[in-house]
Order: structure tokens, then C-alpha cells, then sequence
């Protein structure tokens, strides 16, 4: 998943705090004010174009595919107005609403199919080909070994599309809430040529809000009301701006000056403003761990990573509630392990997979443990001193500060390691990462949707984004039944998960840090925002300022 590097993450959690612009002139301000709901973004928008954004934490509002995400991460009504899955679980059929692109014309079976194969064309290079796959072909097609015509999605008429899987997949309709998955104009993307996407007015748009006033930089730019959307009258709001604000501070100086509607908090602003009516907390399925490089160059390290008395070791030496309640200060919690808390509940019990995947002494701080299993692992290699490396990004406060604590930390408590840390800008940082220049990798991942298997599908052999190579078969076993063999079946696969997550949290393959949860200052007239921790976080269609 796109999101594992800690740039991606800064990116969502940029988008997921929405934004100002002071717009308006005086005469129309207060006639606006309560229509008119003004945000933050930590950057700019780097794109529009949904075949190949990076991330979907705000254009959920100007995109919408078959649904839109709701509370809870529920599917809610989008641009189908039914579907319907057969009894093998293998083909799904969506009945699309008179829906209108926001120039007027209307929006077709034939826009889904177009949309998809452009995602999945390599020529493209959509970083998120990948969440197609499972769907008849669609690997295959972005491997460059078969045609994006091949692919399993018709378009019998203008109100029916078709789609085919290769096998059942169990939150597929999760899936199909994902801007991603969305449809686009052809007409408008051959009108638009190479501009397409580059700036607001190159674009037409499926949601509830069309974007305004972004020229493809610049650090303003607005959504306005679509008025050609299928559920218009729902939508209260007429505009949203956006502002790109540098930090918290200067986030809280305009929240202050009425010039932001909702702002987020760090450190010690989280302390002053944590009894104010106007705060809140908005968790986020980001968990930062560590990756270890099992196939590292140098043979006394690879030794050490492929030791899992070290990873423990590693692991039980971190105090995270000391780095989340007075490091970060910021209301991030502490993983119960791989997988975010509060992303999926058993379908069976409505317990949360994350209290279900814990196993003991591996997340919690216990030294003297840490110590035992680190003198037994160092035994075991043949070693009394340890060098090791720890890659991490300097773009990001939270990841230079994580690895400065780590250096610590391990210096004091595993005698004979001693750390260094690189620190260097999130894209050269993955780079590295992806040729292997790493002993230890400060990560991160980001649910793209509310299933386990969005954590999961990171650790098994030989995926992108499995950095540090670490491989073991009993694990891929249990995922490969998961989605396959178990794939009809709710109860069978949500045990292979579980088992899957407590193997892998129990081996310390990588070792989770700590959970992203942000701390805002809102509004208290700011009314029906809806947030989820994975996928589009933010959905403006029902919100209000009373």
C-alpha cells in the first residue's frame, strides 16, 4: 500500500485537517459565514487526476464512486442506487442513478469502465493498481501482460455496470466507496489532453462539492457546491477553502482570529486546550513501526534482524506511553499491535481485530526482559557489540523525533548496541528503503480501507512494500486462505487474520510504534462532519455551521 512510507502518511494527515482561505468580500461574508467552512492543509494538493493521486483523504467530496463512505466506514448511497452480488460471490452487478458530472452531462456505465482501465493501463502508473487486484485480470493488465480491455468490468447499458472477480473478496463493497474506483469522463479527459487534472477547470467532478481556484500549486484553493449532484439538497454547505498552514501554531493564531474552523494540535497545545469544549480527537488508522532488513548487506546485522530474540528485544525497550503522552503529546496512542485499533470489528462478535491480534510481552515496556532477550539473541550471533542504522524522514517532526528517542533509549537499555540515525527527506528515504540501504526503516502504513487485510497484506513474501524481505510461510498460508479458500465465508477468514496477526506481532516482524490520532480545536457550530479512520477520513457532504 502507497501509504507504508511516513511521507505518504504526512501527506493524509495533511489532507485530513482541510483548510482556509480568507475569502469573501465584506459585503458577502456574513450572508456566507454560515455556509462557508474554512480548513487547513498540511501541503498542497499534489494532484487531482484519481488514476493517479497518492492519497483520498479530501477529494472524497468532489469524487464518488459506486458509494460514498459514512459513519463508522459504512457504505452509504452513492452514485449506484442498488447492487447486487452473486451466490458464488464472484460477480456484482450496480444499478446506477440519473447522476450528472458537475459540467451537466450525465455519468454512465461506460464512465466506470473507462476509469478503470486508464487506472490500471501501465502507462498510467497509478500507485494504487494495486488495490484492483482480485478483480478478473486486473494483475495481469497492470504487470503489462494483458490489455486493459481484458479487464473484468462491462458495461451492458448506460445504467449497468458489471464487474467479475477472480475470487470473492469480503469487503468489496468497503472497496467500492473509494474515490479510486470512481468514474471518469473520456470525453473530458480527450477534451483536456495533457492538461487534464493539472488545474481545477481541467476536471469534472461526481461529488457533492467541484473543486475551485487551484491552478495546480499554490497553497489556496476552495471546493464549491456541485450543483449538478444526484443529493444536492443534502449538501448544506456552499463553500469550503482551504489554507496551507505551515504549523499547529500558526494553525491556532488563525483558529483564534475566526480565520479556520477547525485546526489540529501538538504537544503542548493538546495539554492547554484538553478541557476546552472546542477540542477533539480524530484517531487515524496510521501505525508507524519498524522494519527490519532481513536480508541486509552485512551478515552480522542480517544476523542480528533475522533474530527474533533481538526484534523482541527491540521491541520491549520502547516506553510508547511515555512517547505518545509526552513525546508526541499530540493524543496518538499505543498499538496493540500490526494492525490500527478501531479499523474492523469481528463480524461474528463486533470485537475490534486489534484487541483480537495482542499478544503479550511484545508492545509493552518491560526492560529487564528486553535486556534478557537481548543478551540470549546477542548470544546466539556470536556478537557483544551491535552497530546499527535507523532510516528514517526528516519531513515529518514525529518521525525525527521517534528516531532520535530510539537512539536513546537503546544506548541505555541494550548494553553493547549503539545507533545511528538517517535522517534524511521522506522520498530519498523510501529509496533507499526499496534498494535494501537500511538496517532498521522508521515506516509507516495508513488503511486504505476498513478491512485487517489493508495492514496484513504488507508483511506477506515478496510484496512492494515489505522493505525489509521478511518472509514466513505459515503466515503467507494463512493469508493466501484468507483470501482465497476462506473468502465466502466471514467467521473462517476473520480467524486466519487473527492467527496471520498474532504469528507475525509474536515474531516482532515489524514493530509497531505507535497509532496516529490527532488533536483539533473545532468549531462548537460546526455540525455533521463525518470522519473514518481509514480511506476518504473526511466527508463534508451532511456537514453544517449552525
Amino acid at each position: 500500500m502507497h501509504k507504508l512510507k511516513i511521507g505518504f502518511a504526512l501527506a493524509i494527515i495533511g489532507t485530513l485537517t482541510v483548510v482556509l482561505t480568507a475569502c469573501g468580500s465584506s459585503t458577502d461574508n456574513a450572508a456566507s459565514s454560515k455556509s462557508t467552512l474554512n480548513l487547513s492543509a498540511t501541503a498542497p494538493l499534489d494532484t487531482i487526476d484519481i488514476s493517479k493521486a497518492s492519497g483520498y483523504g479530501q477529494t472524497g467530496n468532489v469524487f464518488e464512486s459506486f458509494y460514498r463512505l459514512g459513519k463508522k466506514g459504512k457504505p452509504t448511497a452513492g452514485l449506484a442506487k442498488s447492487s447486487s452480488v452473486s451466490a458464488d460471490g464472484k460477480t456484482w452487478t450496480f444499478k446506477l442513478r440519473n447522476a450528472k458530472w458537475s459540467n451537466g452531462d450525465r455519468i454512465t456505465a461506460q464512465d466506470f469502465v473507462y476509469s478503470w482501465r486508464r487506472t490500471l493501463n501501465p502507462s498510467t502508473k497509478s500507485t494504487y493498481a494495486y488495490l484492483f487486484n482480485g478483480i478478473e485480470n486486473a494483475a495481469a493488465i497492470s504487470a503489462g501482460k494483458k490489455k486493459p480491455h481484458t479487464l473484468g468490468i462491462s458495461a451492458p447499458n448506460n445504467e449497468t455496470v458489471v464487474v467479475k472477480l477472480n475470487k470473492p473478496i469480503a469487503y468489496f463493497k468497503v472497496l467500492m466507496s473509494y474515490p479510486l474506483f470512481g468514474p471518469q469522463s473520456q470525453k473530458a479527459v480527450q477534451k483536456y489532453g495533457k492538461k487534464y487534472g493539472t488545474k481545477a477547470k481541467y476536471m469534472v467532478y461526481s461529488g457533492p462539492f467541484k473543486i475551485s481556484k487551484w491552478t495546480g500549486t499554490g497553497n489556496k484553493w476552495q471546493f464549491v457546491k456541485n450543483k449538478h449532484y444526484w443529493d444536492k439538497r443534502a449538501v448544506k454547505l456552499q463553500t469550503i477553502n482551504y489554507l496551507v498552514v505551515s504549523s499547529p501554531t500558526t494553525g491556532q493564531e488563525l483558529y483564534e482570529q475566526g480565520k479556520l474552523d477547525l485546526t489540529p494540535l501538538a504537544g503542548q497545545q493538546v495539554k492547554n486546550f484538553k478541557h476546552s469544549s472546542q477540542f477533539k480527537q480524530y484517531p487515524y488508522s496510521y501505525v508507524s513501526y519498524l522494519q527490519y532488513n532481513f536480508k541486509d548487506s552485512d551478515s552480522v546485522k542480517q544476523a542480528a534482524m533475522n533474530n527474533r530474540n533481538i526484534r523482541l528485544a527491540l521491541s520491549l525497550a520502547i516506553d510508547r506511553d511515555i512517547l505518545t503522552k509526552k513525546i508526541l503529546g499530540n493524543g496518538s496512542q499505543t498499538p496493540r499491535g500490526f494492525v490500527a485499533s478501531s479499523l474492523a470489528r469481528d463480524p461474528r462478535n463486533n470485537k475490534d481485530f486489534a484487541n483480537q491480534q495482542y499478544v503479550k510481552k511484545t508492545v509493552e515496556r518491560d526492560t529487564k526482559l528486553a535486556q534478557r532477550y537481548w543478551n540470549q539473541g546477542m548470544k546466539e550471533i556470536g556478537q557483544k557489540k551491535l552497530n546499527l542504522t535507523v532510516l528514517a524522514s526528516n519531513d515529518d517532526a514525529n518521525s525525527s523525533v521517534i528516531a532520535e528517542y530510539l537512539q536513546s533509549t537503546y544506548t541505555k537499555v541494550l548494553p553493547g548496541l549503539s545507533i545511528t540515525v538517517n535522517s534524511i527527506p521522506a522520498n530519498n528515504a523510501q529509496q533507499n528503503a526499496l534498494k535494501g540501504n537500511f538496517d532498521i526503516y522508521l515506516s509507516g502504513w495508513g488503511g486504505d480501507f476498513s478491512d485487517p487485510i489493508t495492514f496484513l497484506q504488507i508483511p506477506q513474501t515478496n510484496t512492494a512494500y515489505n522493505y525489509g524481505k521478511y518472509s514466513n510461510a505459515k503466515y503467507d498460508q494463512l493469508i493466501d486462505q484468507a483470501q482465497n479458500k476462506n473468502a465466502n465465508d466471514p467467521g473462517k477468514r476473520w480467524e486466519n487474520l487473527v492467527q496471520a496477526a498474532r504469528l507475525f506481532n509474536s515474531e516482532q516482524g515489524m514493530t509497531p510504534v505507535y497509532q496516529q490520532v490527532t488533536a483539533y480545536l473545532q468549531k462548537n457550530n460546526i455540525k455533521g462532519i463525518i470522519h473514518n479512520t481509514a480511506g476518504t477520513q473526511w466527508n463534508y457532504k451532511y456537514a453544517s455551521k449552525e
